[in-house]
């Protein structure tokens, strides 16, 4: 039980929501927040429906006011050994691990709950949208991997990561049709996967033309 200014106790509660299940490119990050419960910000919303000045002011705010703020982050590798949903759970079960005390009550974005779990937990459909804790967690989970791409833009800016974050826009498949994949793309993607078919077949064409005339 956590305690309030008055010294009454509640239940304490986390939020937990991901970031980046659907980009071809870079981690997929989890959030799990804890929130006094006197807390209210109006401003909190799900992270999608924020501006990213919005969102990185917002995101100061809970790190100001929240009791406890756990973040998971599994990168491509991994998520290509095992998928993208388990990916995701485990990113989950890493940012409520890494919190600073144990909720009691874990409330999760979307249908399914998070396996292996020992705490209750309950999935709310569109929690994002209406869950304070949850949208608290949204918000954390977005602006971390955000910031994450923009580092990751230094080493590859190739890419332009920080302009799409590793999202499929046009731009970001034209560039992989250039490039090919790079170290922090999602092989296992079919966009990107369909790149290295691409790049094995032309270097098996060039060999076979090669050998042709010896």
């Amino acid at each position: 039980m956590g305690k309030d200014y008055s010294g009454e106790t509640y239940k304490i509660i986390a939020g937990v929501d991901e970031a980046g299940r659907g980009p071809l490119a870079g981690p997929v990050v989890a959030a799990a927040v804890v929130l006094p419960e006197e807390f209210t910000c109006r401003e909190i919303k799900d992270s999608k429906q924020l501006t990213p000045g919005k969102r990185s002011r917002i995101f100061s705010v809970i790190q100001e006011n929240a009791i406890g703020i756990g973040v998971g982050i599994i990168h491509a590798d991994e998520i290509d050994r095992i998928n993208i949903l388990q990916a995701t759970f485990k990113a989950m079960r890493q940012a409520l691990e890494n919190l600073p005390l144990k909720p009691e009550e874990v409330f999760v974005d979307g249908n399914k709950t998070i396996p292996y779990l020992s705490i209750p937990q309950t999935p709310l459909i569109k929690g994002d949208t209406y869950h304070l804790s949850i949208m608290s967690a949204s918000i954390i989970a977005k602006v971390t991997r955000d910031q994450w791409m923009e580092e990751a833009h230094q080493q590859f800016p190739e890419y332009d990561f920080n302009r799409h974050k590793g999202y499929g826009t046009k731009e970001h498949l034209r560039l992989l049709r250039i490039y090919g994949p790079s170290p922090i793309h999602r092989k296992s993607f079919y966009p990107v996967k369909i790149r290295i078919f691409d790049s094995r077949l032309k270097g098996f064409q060039q060999l076979s033309l090669n050998f042709t005339e010896l």
